[in-house]
């Protein structure tokens, strides 16, 4: 679908460009939503997490806030219409689309909002809910949902509708992305190399690790992007585990600097890539190269073995296998779908195949970060590497031209 019509890394998005891409994207990934919705004979969905809603219909209201606070939904029906209740006079974040939309108030019925009056407002949210489709799809008694606190699914379920898993259509209509979406991708990542690039040339001993990670933020904002979703960047003793978010800690003179960027970027997609540095880049010791040579190594290893019609679990069993000394600190999975934020498939390692994984085929045009972190159980530092790529039919291609420190291999 997309090998012969790929980006190139290197390619800079012009903002003409980006306007041009953005109708078609739209038309796109609600067409992936209907998609979903026709093959599990369901009318509608109904989306609270904002990063769906984002999918669906490309509208955007504070996004961290109304992700803790469920306070505007849509839903989608598989013709394409679409009803959205909208936060207090917010319907304005519409304006500009050509979606076959109804605007209404949303109904919030959280603690937070509707405090000891919270069942009577969720039961009036019912209420309205099933009207608007037993309205739009007469005959229909299924709804899926992506996310719904108890007393909401209580209500509806009492309304004669039986709920269907949401989150599990719309991760799979996310996971193939278009042509257009790479373009809104490749820009989110170029803003990323710059936050990285700023980093690069602003480490130096006796900063702190929270004025270092500062610098990817700030590019991130003056570009257009919009949050980070993590703060993981660690230093020294710190990178053994991993899973450290940034602190005040005081960065020294030659030890290692990992980081995760995580970054949800202009047009709301995810730059997902890691690279480990030494403080002051001083050359590294033996052990540093050590760690980081065989962190390069998985992840390339993986790179190549990546292709579109490998299952989940071929991949898993062919993996680069982790020396025993480094299992126990292996990162959570060998490679996630990336595309606004972390998506579909997650795959686990083999040791881990059992308790936690799941098979599955991969497909071209998906988007993928291949992970490595290598820390020896009991050691002291660690190196942590993270590439984000694009399946093609002919194998897997970098999505960013940011390098890795090859002079230590």
């Amino acid at each position: 679908m997309l090998c012969s019509d790929m980006i190139d890394a290197s390619d800079v998005v012009h903002p003409v460009r980006m306007e041009r891409t953005l109708p078609d994207v739209r038309a796109y990934r609600l067409s992936r939503v209907q998609e979903q919705l026709k093959q599990n004979n369901c009318s509608a969905i109904l989306l609270y997490d904002p990063v769906n809603i984002r999918y669906a219909t490309d509208t955007s209201n504070m996004q961290i806030w109304t992700g803790r606070n469920p306070s505007r939904y849509v839903m989608v029906f598989a013709d394409g219409r679409v009803v959205g209740w909208e936060f207090h006079s917010c319907k304005h974040v519409w304006d500009g689309l050509t979606l076959d939309v109804e605007l209404r108030s949303a109904v919030a019925w959280s603690f937070f909002s509707a405090g000891t009056n919270a069942e009577s407002r969720a039961e009036v949210w019912a209420e309205e809910i099933l009207d608007v489709l037993h309205a739009r799809a007469p005959h229909e008694a299924r709804l899926a949902v992506d996310r719904l606190d108890p007393m909401g699914a209580a209500l509806l379920a009492k309304g004669g509708v039986t709920l269907l898993d949401g989150q599990a259509m719309m991760e799979l209509a996310r996971s193939i992305k278009s042509p257009g979406e790479l373009v809104l991708m490749s820009e989110s990542i170029r803003v990323c190399e710059s936050g990285i690039e700023r980093m690069h040339r602003e480490l130096r001993p006796g900063m702190t690790e929270q004025d270092l990670w500062a610098h990817l933020h700030h590019e991130n904002i003056r570009h257009g992007g919009e949050w980070i979703e993590t703060r993981l960047l660690a230093s020294g003793d710190r990178t053994n585990p991993w899973m450290h978010e940034c602190s005040s800690r005081v960065l020294q003179q030659g030890e290692l600097l990992a980081f995760d960027t995580d970054m949800v970027g202009p047009n709301g997609y995810c730059s997902d890539i890691s690279r480990t540095w030494t403080v002051g880049h001083a050359r590294p010791s033996d052990e540093q190269r050590r760690l980081y040579e065989k962190a390069y190594a998985q992840i390339h290893f993986n790179m190549e073995l990546l292709r579109a019609g490998l299952t989940f679990r071929e991949f898993c069993e062919k993996a680069w296998k982790i020396p025993d000394i480094y299992v126990k600190n292996r990162y959570s999975c060998v490679a996630h779908g990336i595309g606004m934020v972390d998506e579909y498939p997650n795959i686990a390692h083999q040791v881990d195949w059992e308790s936690g994984g799941y098979d599955g085929r991969f497909e071209s045009g998906m988007t993928l970060c291949v992970e490595s972190y290598i820390g020896a159980e009991g050691g002291t530092q660690g190196v942590k590497l993270e590439q984000q790529v694009v399946l093609t039919d002919h194998g897997c291609l970098p999505l960013t031209s940011y390098g890795f420190e090859t002079e230590w291999l």
